[in-house]
């Protein structure tokens, strides 16, 4: 299209928008359920991973500690943790730490077992340790426990015990079989969220192709029309795509609003409902779905108009 054809194009689209008001906006209704979707469904996949960054993060590893360990070996062990790339944080976990956790864990029958302990303590000092990717949970592991420093620390007579599912006598403890299943898990739902967007976004693109071409081939006669009397084919094309273009805009604006609604209104009383899962996604990530469905919708409105006007420019 020309750019002298533009302001013409721009005057003509908004002509045949309003004079065929009952195509266009079925056009329009269309273009908004689709990219609504999309939209929707990008959202709850940007959700989904969100919550599943915070179930991977809750993954750690504690690496038990002898008695009679000393304070400069502890401290100097820690310090050699901390240095570790993927390693964010160390807390040191005392005996009295650990019990009273454990106490915690079975607060029915606390009174019962510390009386059965006649106050002794058995359970070892321990590292919590975090990690920066917790995907490397099972690296990491192995490392501490063929670690030097950790040997001579570990509350262990054999550190390389295969045994971290449980025992509370291994060297290293982070639930080897769950932490397995977990990113397996989260590995497909990832997947499958990709995939999902794919298949909607092509479905979408198909069902708004079909209805600008329905819109277009309705005014098949004026197309000709406007051959017969020796229009250039940009001429022809240019109101049209500029139409199509000015419906999917309009579609993405409305789907746009759509989602505002819901992240305002309708994910706040999700969170309210589900409070021990945060649903919080950064500023960032709205606007950059936002900007996807203005541009997919520009796309759609360009080639849609243009691939459903070729069967009627053809020489």
């Amino acid at each position: 299209m020309a750019p002298s054809n533009f302001g013409y194009s721009l005057r003509e689209a908004g002509s045949h928008f309003f004079r065929n008001l009952g195509t266009s906006l079925g056009a329009v209704i269309t273009i908004f359920l689709s990219l609504f979707i999309i939209g929707l469904f990008i959202m709850g996949s940007a959700l989904v991973n969100s919550v599943i960054g915070t179930v991977e993060q809750q993954v750690t590893i504690n690496a038990f500690i002898s008695d009679d360990a000393t304070d400069e070996q502890i401290e100097a062990f820690r310090d050699k943790l901390e240095s570790w790339e993927n390693v964010s944080s160390v807390d040191f976990k005392t005996k009295e730490d650990a019990l009273a956790d454990y106490t915690g864990n079975i607060s029915n029958n606390a009174e019962a077992t510390l009386a059965a302990l006649d106050g002794e303590n058995p359970l070892p000092r321990s590292f919590v340790i975090e990690m920066n990717d917790p995907s490397q949970v099972q690296s990491t592991a192995e490392r501490i426990k063929e670690d030097p420093d950790f040997r001579e620390i570990v509350d262990d007579e054999d550190p390389d015990v295969d045994d971290v599912d449980g025992d509370v006598n291994a060297s290293v403890l982070y639930g080897q079989e769950e932490v397995g299943r977990l990113f397996q898990v989260t590995t497909y739902i990832r997947i499958a969220a990709v995939v999902l967007v794919g298949l909607l976004t092509f479905i979408a693109f198909i069902f708004i192709n079909n209805t600008i071409r329905l819109s277009i081939t309705a005014r098949r006669r004026e197309i000709g029309i406007m051959r017969l009397v020796g229009a250039s084919n940009s001429f022809i094309r240019g109101p049209f795509i500029t139409e199509g273009v000015m419906q999917s805009i309009l579609g993405a604006l409305l789907a746009i609003g759509a989602l505002e609604l819901i992240r305002n209104f309708g994910i706040p009383a999700i969170q309210n409902a589900v409070s021990f899962i945060s649903f919080a996604l950064p500023i960032e990530m709205y606007l950059m779905t936002y900007a996807a469905l203005v541009i997919v919708g520009i796309v759609i409105g360009l080639f849609g108009s243009a691939i459903a006007m070729g069967r009627y420019l053809k020489v």
